[in-house]
């Protein structure tokens, strides 16, 4: 039996797997984060993860007929969202809140490592907020033995290893590299080793089988960033198959034979070597879904409820727009000024235009990547879309609609659970490749054609492009104003 979890932005998922990749149970629990009326600061408590963990693994073997299995559980993989950040001591624990991927706070420290070393770094990654804290808050930072992400914290907690996962070739400067470390003045020894995703990074310690209710010396396998987990996790391993990580964000990962060299877009290693992942990541997706219906529909109504009222809006919402940049934009825009905004709001709209508006964003902002992508020649044929709004029909119309590609969605939508299997199997010598493990895991369950609705978003999707560059400079004075308090 393989032990998986994923650490979400709103949410910790864990699943237990037959040796053969079969789902034998599913757990989740919400994530709560600490509140703050910085818009810049996001940040959550490391410990809420290791609790979470703790009792998910009890559910997990509750059930009747795993609880005798307990003690078969033959291998763990932990992956998380990325770039979330926490510093550790020596002996793994928080010494401070994580700052998750949203956090921003270190634009500042953006703009100069950049100025130092010529090399474009969004705030959300781990280099500024690493240097944020040294800057600002230099007795955490003394105290730090480590800066981990949040899927190398739990590991650690379960291994007392420290380590990084190293995605791949092209990811250095997002991560980190010596000579960033040098020119930024930041001590190499806090920052751990790199490792190999599927790689055994140690073995359950009894201090950790005692706290969280697992079998010592279980071997631990790298999972890394949800990211890359899902390429697997979606069979997304072949050229011309995309992975849509659809969620709290949004993150587009195309197999491609060929590197590309494009600021507007990421481009490293696929976790298939011969190949390259050329991707981008949308900020808010899902994130901008839950804001509306929070502040906007003020909680009365359930996803599936939005879903079915926004399904009854004629496509287009009435000519109106959402700009989904509620803590900025990453690609293809990479500006972390950029805010969100209704366009073409009049008396005859109605908060389910808005709604059908808010799930229409997520589809030009896909839009808008992959219209870089194959700007650049990059093969696009479909999209494997994963993550809780794969469940929804109508937003996966929507983008069928808007991109005009196909949406493929697997029978099991938790990409990050299912490429975490593929990583015990290969680790533990299970599959000769991972490619082979992939395929082998991975069942679709829906497609979704492009329909008859795609000439009226062609219309609609310049608007939405050019919105942005039109408002690009008043967004740039907003948050200047914003800086003066």
């Amino acid at each position: 039996m393989i032990l998986v979890f994923d650490i979400g932005t709103t949410a910790v998922k864990g699943a237990v797997f037959s040796m053969t990749g079969r789902l034998l149970h599913k757990e989740s629990a919400p994530v709560q984060h600490i509140p703050s009326r910085n818009s810049h600061v996001h940040e959550t408590d490391p410990e809420e993860w290791i609790r979470i963990i703790t009792e998910l693994n009890q559910k997990l073997f509750q059930s009747t007929s795993l609880t005798a299995a307990v003690g078969k559980v033959q291998a763990i993989v932990v992956s998380g969202n990325g770039p979330t950040m926490i510093p550790v001591d020596k002996h793994g624990k928080a010494l401070s809140p994580a700052m998750t991927w949203l956090d921003r706070r270190g634009i500042e420290e953006s703009g100069i490592i950049k100025k130092l070393s010529g090399i474009s770094i969004d705030p959300s990654f781990y280099l500024p907020k690493a240097l944020w804290v040294k800057r600002h808050a230099s007795e955490l930072y003394e105290k730090t033995a480590f800066f981990l992400s949040c899927s190398e914290y739990v590991v650690m907690n379960l291994t007392g290893e420290a380590a990084m996962v190293f995605p791949g070739e092209g990811l250095e400067n997002f991560i980190w590299t010596d000579e960033l470390l040098d020119i930024t003045g930041l001590d190499k020894n806090k920052f751990p080793p790199f490792v190999e995703p599927g790689s055994q990074l140690g073995t359950v310690t009894s201090t950790a089988a005692n706290s969280i209710c697992l079998g010592r010396g279980i071997p631990v396998y790298a999972g890394g960033p949800d990211f890359i987990v899902s390429l697997l996790g979606t069979a997304a391993v072949k050229p011309g198959r995309a992975c849509d990580r659809a969620g709290t964000s949004e993150g587009i990962n195309i197999c491609s034979r060929v590197k590309i060299d494009d600021t507007r877009l990421m481009c490293y290693r696929h976790v298939i070597r011969e190949f390259w992942n050329v991707t981008g990541i949308i900020s808010t997706s899902g994130k901008a879904l839950e804001w509306f219906r929070d502040n906007i529909y003020q909680k009365k109504l359930d996803y599936e409820a939005i879903d079915e009222r926004a399904s009854m809006i004629p496509a287009g919402a009435g000519k109106l727009l959402f700009l989904p940049y509620l803590t900025g934009e990453r690609a293809p825009l990479w500006d972390p000024n950029a805010r969100g905004i209704f366009i073409g709001l009049s008396l005859h709209h109605t908060i389910d235009d808005m709604a059908r508006a808010v799930l229409e964003s997520t589809g030009f902002a896909i839009r808008d990547i992959l219209t870089v992508m194959e700007e650049r020649s990059i093969l696009i044929d479909e999209l494997r879309i994963t993550g809780a709004p794969a469940k929804s029909d109508v937003w996966n119309q929507i983008k069928a609609d808007i991109t005009g590609k196909r949406i493929l969605v697997p029978e099991i939508t938790d990409s990050e659970l299912v490429g975490d299997v593929c990583l015990a199997l290969y680790g533990m010598g299970e599959y000769s490749s991972l490619e082979e493990v992939s395929e082998q895991m991975v069942r679709i369950s829906q497609v979704f054609e492009p329909g008859i609705n795609s000439s009226i978003y062609n219309d609609l999707f310049g608007v939405y492009r050019e919105t942005y560059r039109t408002l690009k400079p008043l967004f740039a004075e907003l948050a200047a104003i914003q800086e003066k308090g």
